[in-house]
C-alpha cells in the first residue's frame, strides 16, 4: 500500500475559549421540554398508526411483497429440512426440561407460528434450545422432585414412584415459568428495553453457553448409564450430582450403556460423512432422524424395554392439546428463573439474528424481537410448551438449504404438525439413551468454545478473565444464579477499568498542533512551564481521588504538601514578627529619649524541603475522554482549580463535551471569579493562550 501523501495546510485564527466558540458558532439554547416530548410520543396520526401497527405485526408488511418465484422453492426445502431436525431435537431437549418428549414437539410448533407473525429475522430458526431446556429442567426438578411423588408399595419397605402425577406437575411448572418469562420479554419490548442485551458481552454469552452445556451433559448421564441419582439443587449441585453418578456406576444398566455408546459412535461417524458429502449433496442428510428411526425399529424388534430394562420414551399422544391457564400460585416461586430465561433466550436469539442480518443486509428490530419472543413464550406457555430460543445448528441448516424468509419457519411448523397428528406415536419405543446421545453430539460446537480462552489471552486478557469466571460461576451455581453472578462480575470489570485508567502527561509533536503522551513517543516534547494532563477514563466518584493522586504524581507537585508548607512558613513568619514587635515595644519603653526603632527583618518563605521540582506556570487538564461528570467529579475539578490557584499555578480545562460543561454549570463550578474563559476547545488553544501571557489576540499557524 502506497504511503498517504502528506498535504501541508495553514490555519490562521484567534485563540478561542469556550465563550469565544459559543459566540462564533452561535450556540443554540433550544431544548425540547418534557411536555412536548410526551405530547409528541402520544400523538397519533393516520400514517403513524399504520407504521406502528405494521412494525408490531411485521408479517403484514413483508408477506404482501413476498417474492414467490425467487424464494418459494428455497423456503420449502429449507422448511422441510429444519422441520425434520425439530423432531429429534424437540424430543431430546424435552428430557433436559424434565417433561415427556411430546411436549418438546409442542414447543417446536406453537412458538414457531407466533414468531412467523411477529418476528423480524428472516433466517434464525426458533424452537427448543439446549441451554433454555436445562434451565427449565432446573426449575421443574426443584419444584417437583421425585421425592414428592413416592407412594408406599404393598410391601412394608417398598415404594413406587408416581411417574404420571410427577410428569403432569412438571409440565404445569414448565408451562408456567415459560408463560412468565414471555410476559417479562413482552413488557421489556413494549417499554423499548431491547438494549438490555448489551450487558451480555460475547465472551460472557459464549462462556455461559459452554457452562450450560456442561450442566446438560451431567443431567443426561442418568439416561446414558440407566441409573437414578438423587436430585440436587442450589450451589455446587452439579458437583454433588457428578459424585452421586460416580457412586452409582456399579448399578449401570449394561443394555442402556451399549445403546448409548453405539448411538454416539454412529452419530459422530455419520455426521463426519455427511460433512464430507455436503459439497456434492445440496440438501443435508437428516442424520438424527435416520438415527431415531433405526433405534426405534431395533428397540421394537428386540424388545429392549422388557428384555434389557432399557428406558424408552413411552406414550406419545396424537393430536394437539387445548390451552390451559398457568398455575398462578406458582408464579411467586419462579420470578428469578423466569427473568433469567427471558434475558438468556433473547440474548442468544438477537445475537444470532444480528449476525445474519448484517450478512444479508437487512435490519433486525431488537425491541420487536423481544415482543415476538415474548408472545411466542407466553402463548406457548398456555399450550404446555417450554421456553424457546434460537438454535445455531438449525439456523445453519435453514440458511444452507436456501431459506430466505420466515416462511421456512412456518413450513417447519407444518412438518411438526403432521408428526403430532399422524406419526408421533410410532416413536414410543425409542430409547431415551438415544435422545441423550443426540444431545451429546449436538453439544460438540459448544465444547469447542473452550478454544476462546487461548484467543482471548492473545487479544484481551480482561475478556478472558470474564470468560473463565463466567464458566466457573455458572458451573458452580445453577444457570440462573450463574448468569446473575456473571453479569455482575462483567460489570465490575468495567468499573475496575475506569478506576485504573492510564494517566499521561502530553507533549507536542514538533511543528504540529498534535499532542501525545510523552512516554509513548521519542520526539514528543513537553511545553516549558506548562503541564498537560490527561486521563483515559471519565471522571466520577469511583476514581476522583485517584485522579488527584495521579495529577500530583505526574506533575511532580503535591499541592496539599505545598500549601501546608506555605502555611507553616506563614505562621512562623507571623510568630517572629509578633515576637520582634513585643521586643521592640519593651525596648521603646526603656528609652527615655525618642529614637526611631530599628527595622524588623521580614521572614521570607523558603522552598519546600520535600521537593525540588519547580512549579509550572500553568496546568492544562485535557477532559476530552470525559463523557459525564457527577457531583464528585465537579467538586474534584473545583478543588484542583482552587488549590493550584492558591499555589500560584493557573489551571485550564480543554476538550469539554457539552454535557460536561452543563454538569459544571449545574454544580456551581463557575462564579464571578471562575468563568468559562478557562475552558478551551482544544489543547493547542489552551497552550497558545498560556504562552502569550493570556492575550487572546493570538494567531495560530500550523504546518503539517
Amino acid at each position: 500500500i502506497a504511503e498517504m501523501k502528506r498535504v501541508p495546510y495553514h490555519i490562521q485564527r484567534d485563540v478561542l475559549d469556550e465563550l469565544g466558540v459559543d459566540q462564533v458558532a452561535e450556540k443554540s439554547d433550544f431544548k425540547i421540554s418534557a411536555n412536548e416530548k410526551l405530547r409528541d410520543a402520544v400523538r397519533c396520526t393516520g400514517p403513524r398508526f399504520k407504521s406502528c401497527f405494521l412494525s408490531f405485526v411485521p408479517l403484514l408488511a413483508w408477506l404482501p411483497r413476498y417474492p414467490f418465484r425467487e424464494n418459494a422453492i428455497g423456503d420449502l426445502i429449507s422448511g422441510i429440512s429444519v422441520g425434520i431436525m425439530h423432531l429429534p431435537q424437540g424430543m431430546a431437549y424435552a428430557l433436559l426440561a424434565a417433561v415427556p418428549p411430546v411436549f418438546g414437539l409442542y414447543s417446536s410448533f406453537y412458538p414457531i407460528l407466533i414468531y412467523f407473525i411477529f418476528g423480524t429475522s428472516k433466517h434464525i430458526s426458533v424452537g427448543t434450545y439446549a441451554v433454555m431446556s436445562v434451565m427449565i429442567g432446573s426449575v421443574t426438578e426443584r419444584l417437583a422432585p421425585d421425592s414428592d411423588f413416592v407412594i408406599p408399595g404393598n410391601d412394608t419397605n417398598s415404594t413406587t414412584l408416581d411417574v404420571f402425577s410427577r410428569d403432569a406437575e412438571r409440565v404445569k411448572i414448565a408451562a408456567t415459568v415459560t408463560f412468565l418469562s414471555g410476559i417479562f420479554q413482552l413488557l421489556l419490548g413494549l417499554v423499548r428495553f431491547g438494549f438490555v442485551v448489551t450487558y451480555l458481552s460475547e465472551p460472557l454469552v459464549r462462556a455461559y453457553t459452554t457452562a450450560a452445556a456442561i450442566h446438560v451433559i451431567v443431567s443426561q448421564l442418568k439416561y446414558s448409564f440407566g441409573i437414578n441419582p438423587q436430585r440436587y439443587s442450589g450451589p455446587l449441585s452439579l458437583i454433588y450430582t457428578v459424585i452421586e453418578v460416580c457412586a452409582l456406576l456399579g448399578q449401570t444398566n449394561i443394555g442402556t450403556l451399549v445403546v448409548s455408546i453405539v448411538t454416539i459412535i454412529g452419530l459422530v461417524a455419520a455426521k463426519e460423512l455427511s460433512a464430507l458429502a455436503a459439497r456434492k449433496i445440496p440438501i443435508p442428510i437428516p442424520v438424527e432422524l435416520i438415527t431415531i428411526i433405526i433405534a426405534t425399529v431395533v428397540s421394537w424388534q428386540m424388545d429392549l424395554k422388557t428384555e434389557y430394562g432399557v428406558e424408552v420414551v413411552g406414550e406419545i399422544p396424537s393430536g394437539l392439546q387445548a390451552p390451559v391457564a398457568p398455575a398462578v400460585s406458582l408464579l411467586g416461586s419462579m420470578v428469578g428463573d423466569a427473568f433469567a430465561l427471558a434475558v438468556v433466550g433473547y440474548g442468544i436469539a438477537i445475537s444470532l439474528g444480528r449476525i445474519f442480518a448484517l450478512k444479508y443486509a437487512y435490519k433486525v428490530d431488537s425491541n420487536q424481537e423481544l415482543i415476538a419472543l415474548g408472545l411466542s413464550n407466553s402463548i406457548g406457555g398456555l399450550f404446555n410448551c417450554f421456553a424457546i430460543s434460537c438454535s445455531m445448528s438449525r439456523t445453519m441448516v435453514q440458511v444452507s438449504t436456501g431459506g430466505k424468509s420466515q416462511v421456512a419457519g412456518a413450513i417447519s411448523a407444518v412438518v411438526i404438525l403432521v408428526i403430532l397428528l399422524k406419526i408421533g406415536e410410532l416413536f414410543e419405543e425409542l430409547p431415551k439413551a438415544v435422545l441423550a446421545a443426540i444431545i451429546y453430539v449436538n453439544l460438540q460446537g459448544m465444547m469447542k468454545q473452550f478454544g476462546d480462552i487461548c484467543s482471548l489471552w492473545r487479544t484481551n486478557k480482561v475478556d478472558m478473565v470474564v470468560w473463565v469466571m463466567t464458566l466457573i460461576l455458572t458451573v458452580l451455581f445453577n444457570p440462573d444464579l450463574g448468569l446473575a453472578a456473571s453479569i455482575a462480575f462483567s460489570i465490575l470489570t468495567v468499573v475496575f477499568r475506569t478506576q485504573l485508567p492510564k494517566y499521561s502527561i502530553l507533549g507536542q509533536v514538533p511543528g504540529t498542533d498534535i499532542y501525545k503522551p510523552v512516554e509513548d513517543y521519542n520526539q514528543v516534547k513537553e511545553i516549558p512551564g506548562i503541564m498537560i494532563f490527561r486521563s483515559s477514563a471519565t471522571l466520577y466518584f469511583a476514581n476522583a481521588e485517584m485522579y488527584i493522586d495521579a495529577l500530583y504524581e505526574k506533575t511532580g507537585v503535591d499541592v496539599a504538601k505545598l500549601l501546608s508548607h506555605k502555611k507553616k512558613l506563614e505562621a512562623k513568619r507571623l510568630r517572629k514578627e509578633k515576637k520582634a514587635a513585643k521586643k521592640a515595644k519593651k525596648e521603646a519603653k526603656k528609652r527615655l529619649s525618642v529614637k526611631e526603632p530599628k527595622d524588623v527583618a521580614a521572614v521570607e518563605a523558603g522552598p519546600d524541603p520535600d521537593t525540588d521540582t519547580p512549579l509550572p506556570r500553568a496546568i492544562i487538564l485535557d477532559l476530552s475522554p470525559v463523557n459525564f461528570l457527577d457531583t464528585v467529579g465537579v467538586k474534584t475539578l473545583r478543588n484542583i482549580y482552587k488549590d493550584y490557584g492558591e499555589a500560584g499555578v493557573q489551571v485550564y480545562l480543554c476538550g469539554c463535551q457539552r454535557g460536561v460543561v452543563e454538569s459544571m454549570e449545574k454544580g456551581d463550578f463557575f462564579n464571578e471569579k471562575v468563568t468559562k474563559s478557562i475552558l478551551f476547545s482544544s489543547v493547542h488553544d489552551a497552550v497558545l493562550y498560556c504562552q502569550q501571557g493570556n492575550s487572546k489576540e493570538v494567531m495560530q499557524g500550523t504546518h503539517l
